[in-house]
């Protein structure tokens, strides 16, 4: 049985079996786990995952056509597959859980909006984005690369920039190079109580990264906070800590 490729899903599929054993080697395995697979596809990195036989296994793949191909070649996977738009998707598993996934490019930062949402439940991901998206995600202060998710995602998670994956390792091969990221879940080490502030908050601040952080939170935050000398920089130069202090007076100042 043979399947094709969507360019309307941004499909590219790997092939390369020593990087596929290798992304599949990131994943911190614990007895009776809970692992998740974001877009399973032609099920390259699928068939390792479900030779683990002390890990439940789920995936979530929004195409049809890569669904019935799976349970196909892998009868195993008949009740073990939600055909749906992760996007849309609720979380699979009561308890906590690990998510793997070679993400779809065109989707990949509102993956990590999702997995912000589940982020109580979640253990680890490991994921593959195309590669400026990845430095983007794992960049520090002070750099012209830093921005929401950077913010967003080392606020909650520890972030790792693990390898690249060469373009020749897929079918078709994409137009842009891709790393591979795993992201540590640090059970909300700053204690922010309500996080969708704090992604306003931080979106607000880099939305207009040019300006200063007293313009850009003009209609965020309260005249006496907007006074503070913090208030002079910009987004891309506060760490990840000063962010939270800002959310900090935020939410307590309302």
């Amino acid at each position: 049985m043979q399947y094709t490729l969507k360019k309307s899903l941004g499909q590219h599929f790997l092939h390369d079996e020593q990087m596929c054993q290798k992304i599949v080697a990131q994943v911190t395995r614990t007895p009776q786990m809970n692992l998740l697979e974001i877009g399973p596809g032609g099920g390259a990195i699928t068939k390792y995952l479900i030779a683990w036989d002390d890990v439940n296994y789920h995936a979530i793949e929004v195409d049809q056509e890569k669904v019935t191909y799976l349970h196909h070649t892998y009868p195993q996977l008949i009740s073990k597959i939600t055909t749906q738009d992760i996007l849309k998707a609720d979380a699979p598993f009561e308890s906590r859980f690990s998510i793997i996934g070679n993400f779809p490019y065109n989707i990949s930062s509102p993956i990590l909006f999702r997995v912000l949402e589940w982020e109580p439940k979640i253990e680890e991901v490991i994921g593959m984005f195309q590669k400026e998206v990845a430095l983007r995600i794992a960049a520090g202060p002070g750099s012209k690369t830093y921005g929401i998710l950077s913010v967003l995602m080392q606020a909650f998670f520890k972030v790792e920039y693990l390898f690249e994956v060469n373009e020749n390792c897929f079918t078709p091969p994409p137009k842009v190079k891709s790393a591979v990221l795993r992201f540590t879940n640090l059970d909300d080490p700053h204690g922010i109580a309500n996080k969708r502030k704090f992604i306003n908050m931080v979106k607000a601040a880099f939305n207009q990264r040019r300006k200063t952080l007293r313009n850009a939170l003009k209609g965020t935050l309260q005249p006496d906070l907007l006074a503070q000398d913090i208030m002079n920089k910009r987004a891309e130069q506060l760490s990840v800590a000063e962010f939270v202090t800002l959310y900090n007076q935020y939410n307590t100042h309302e």
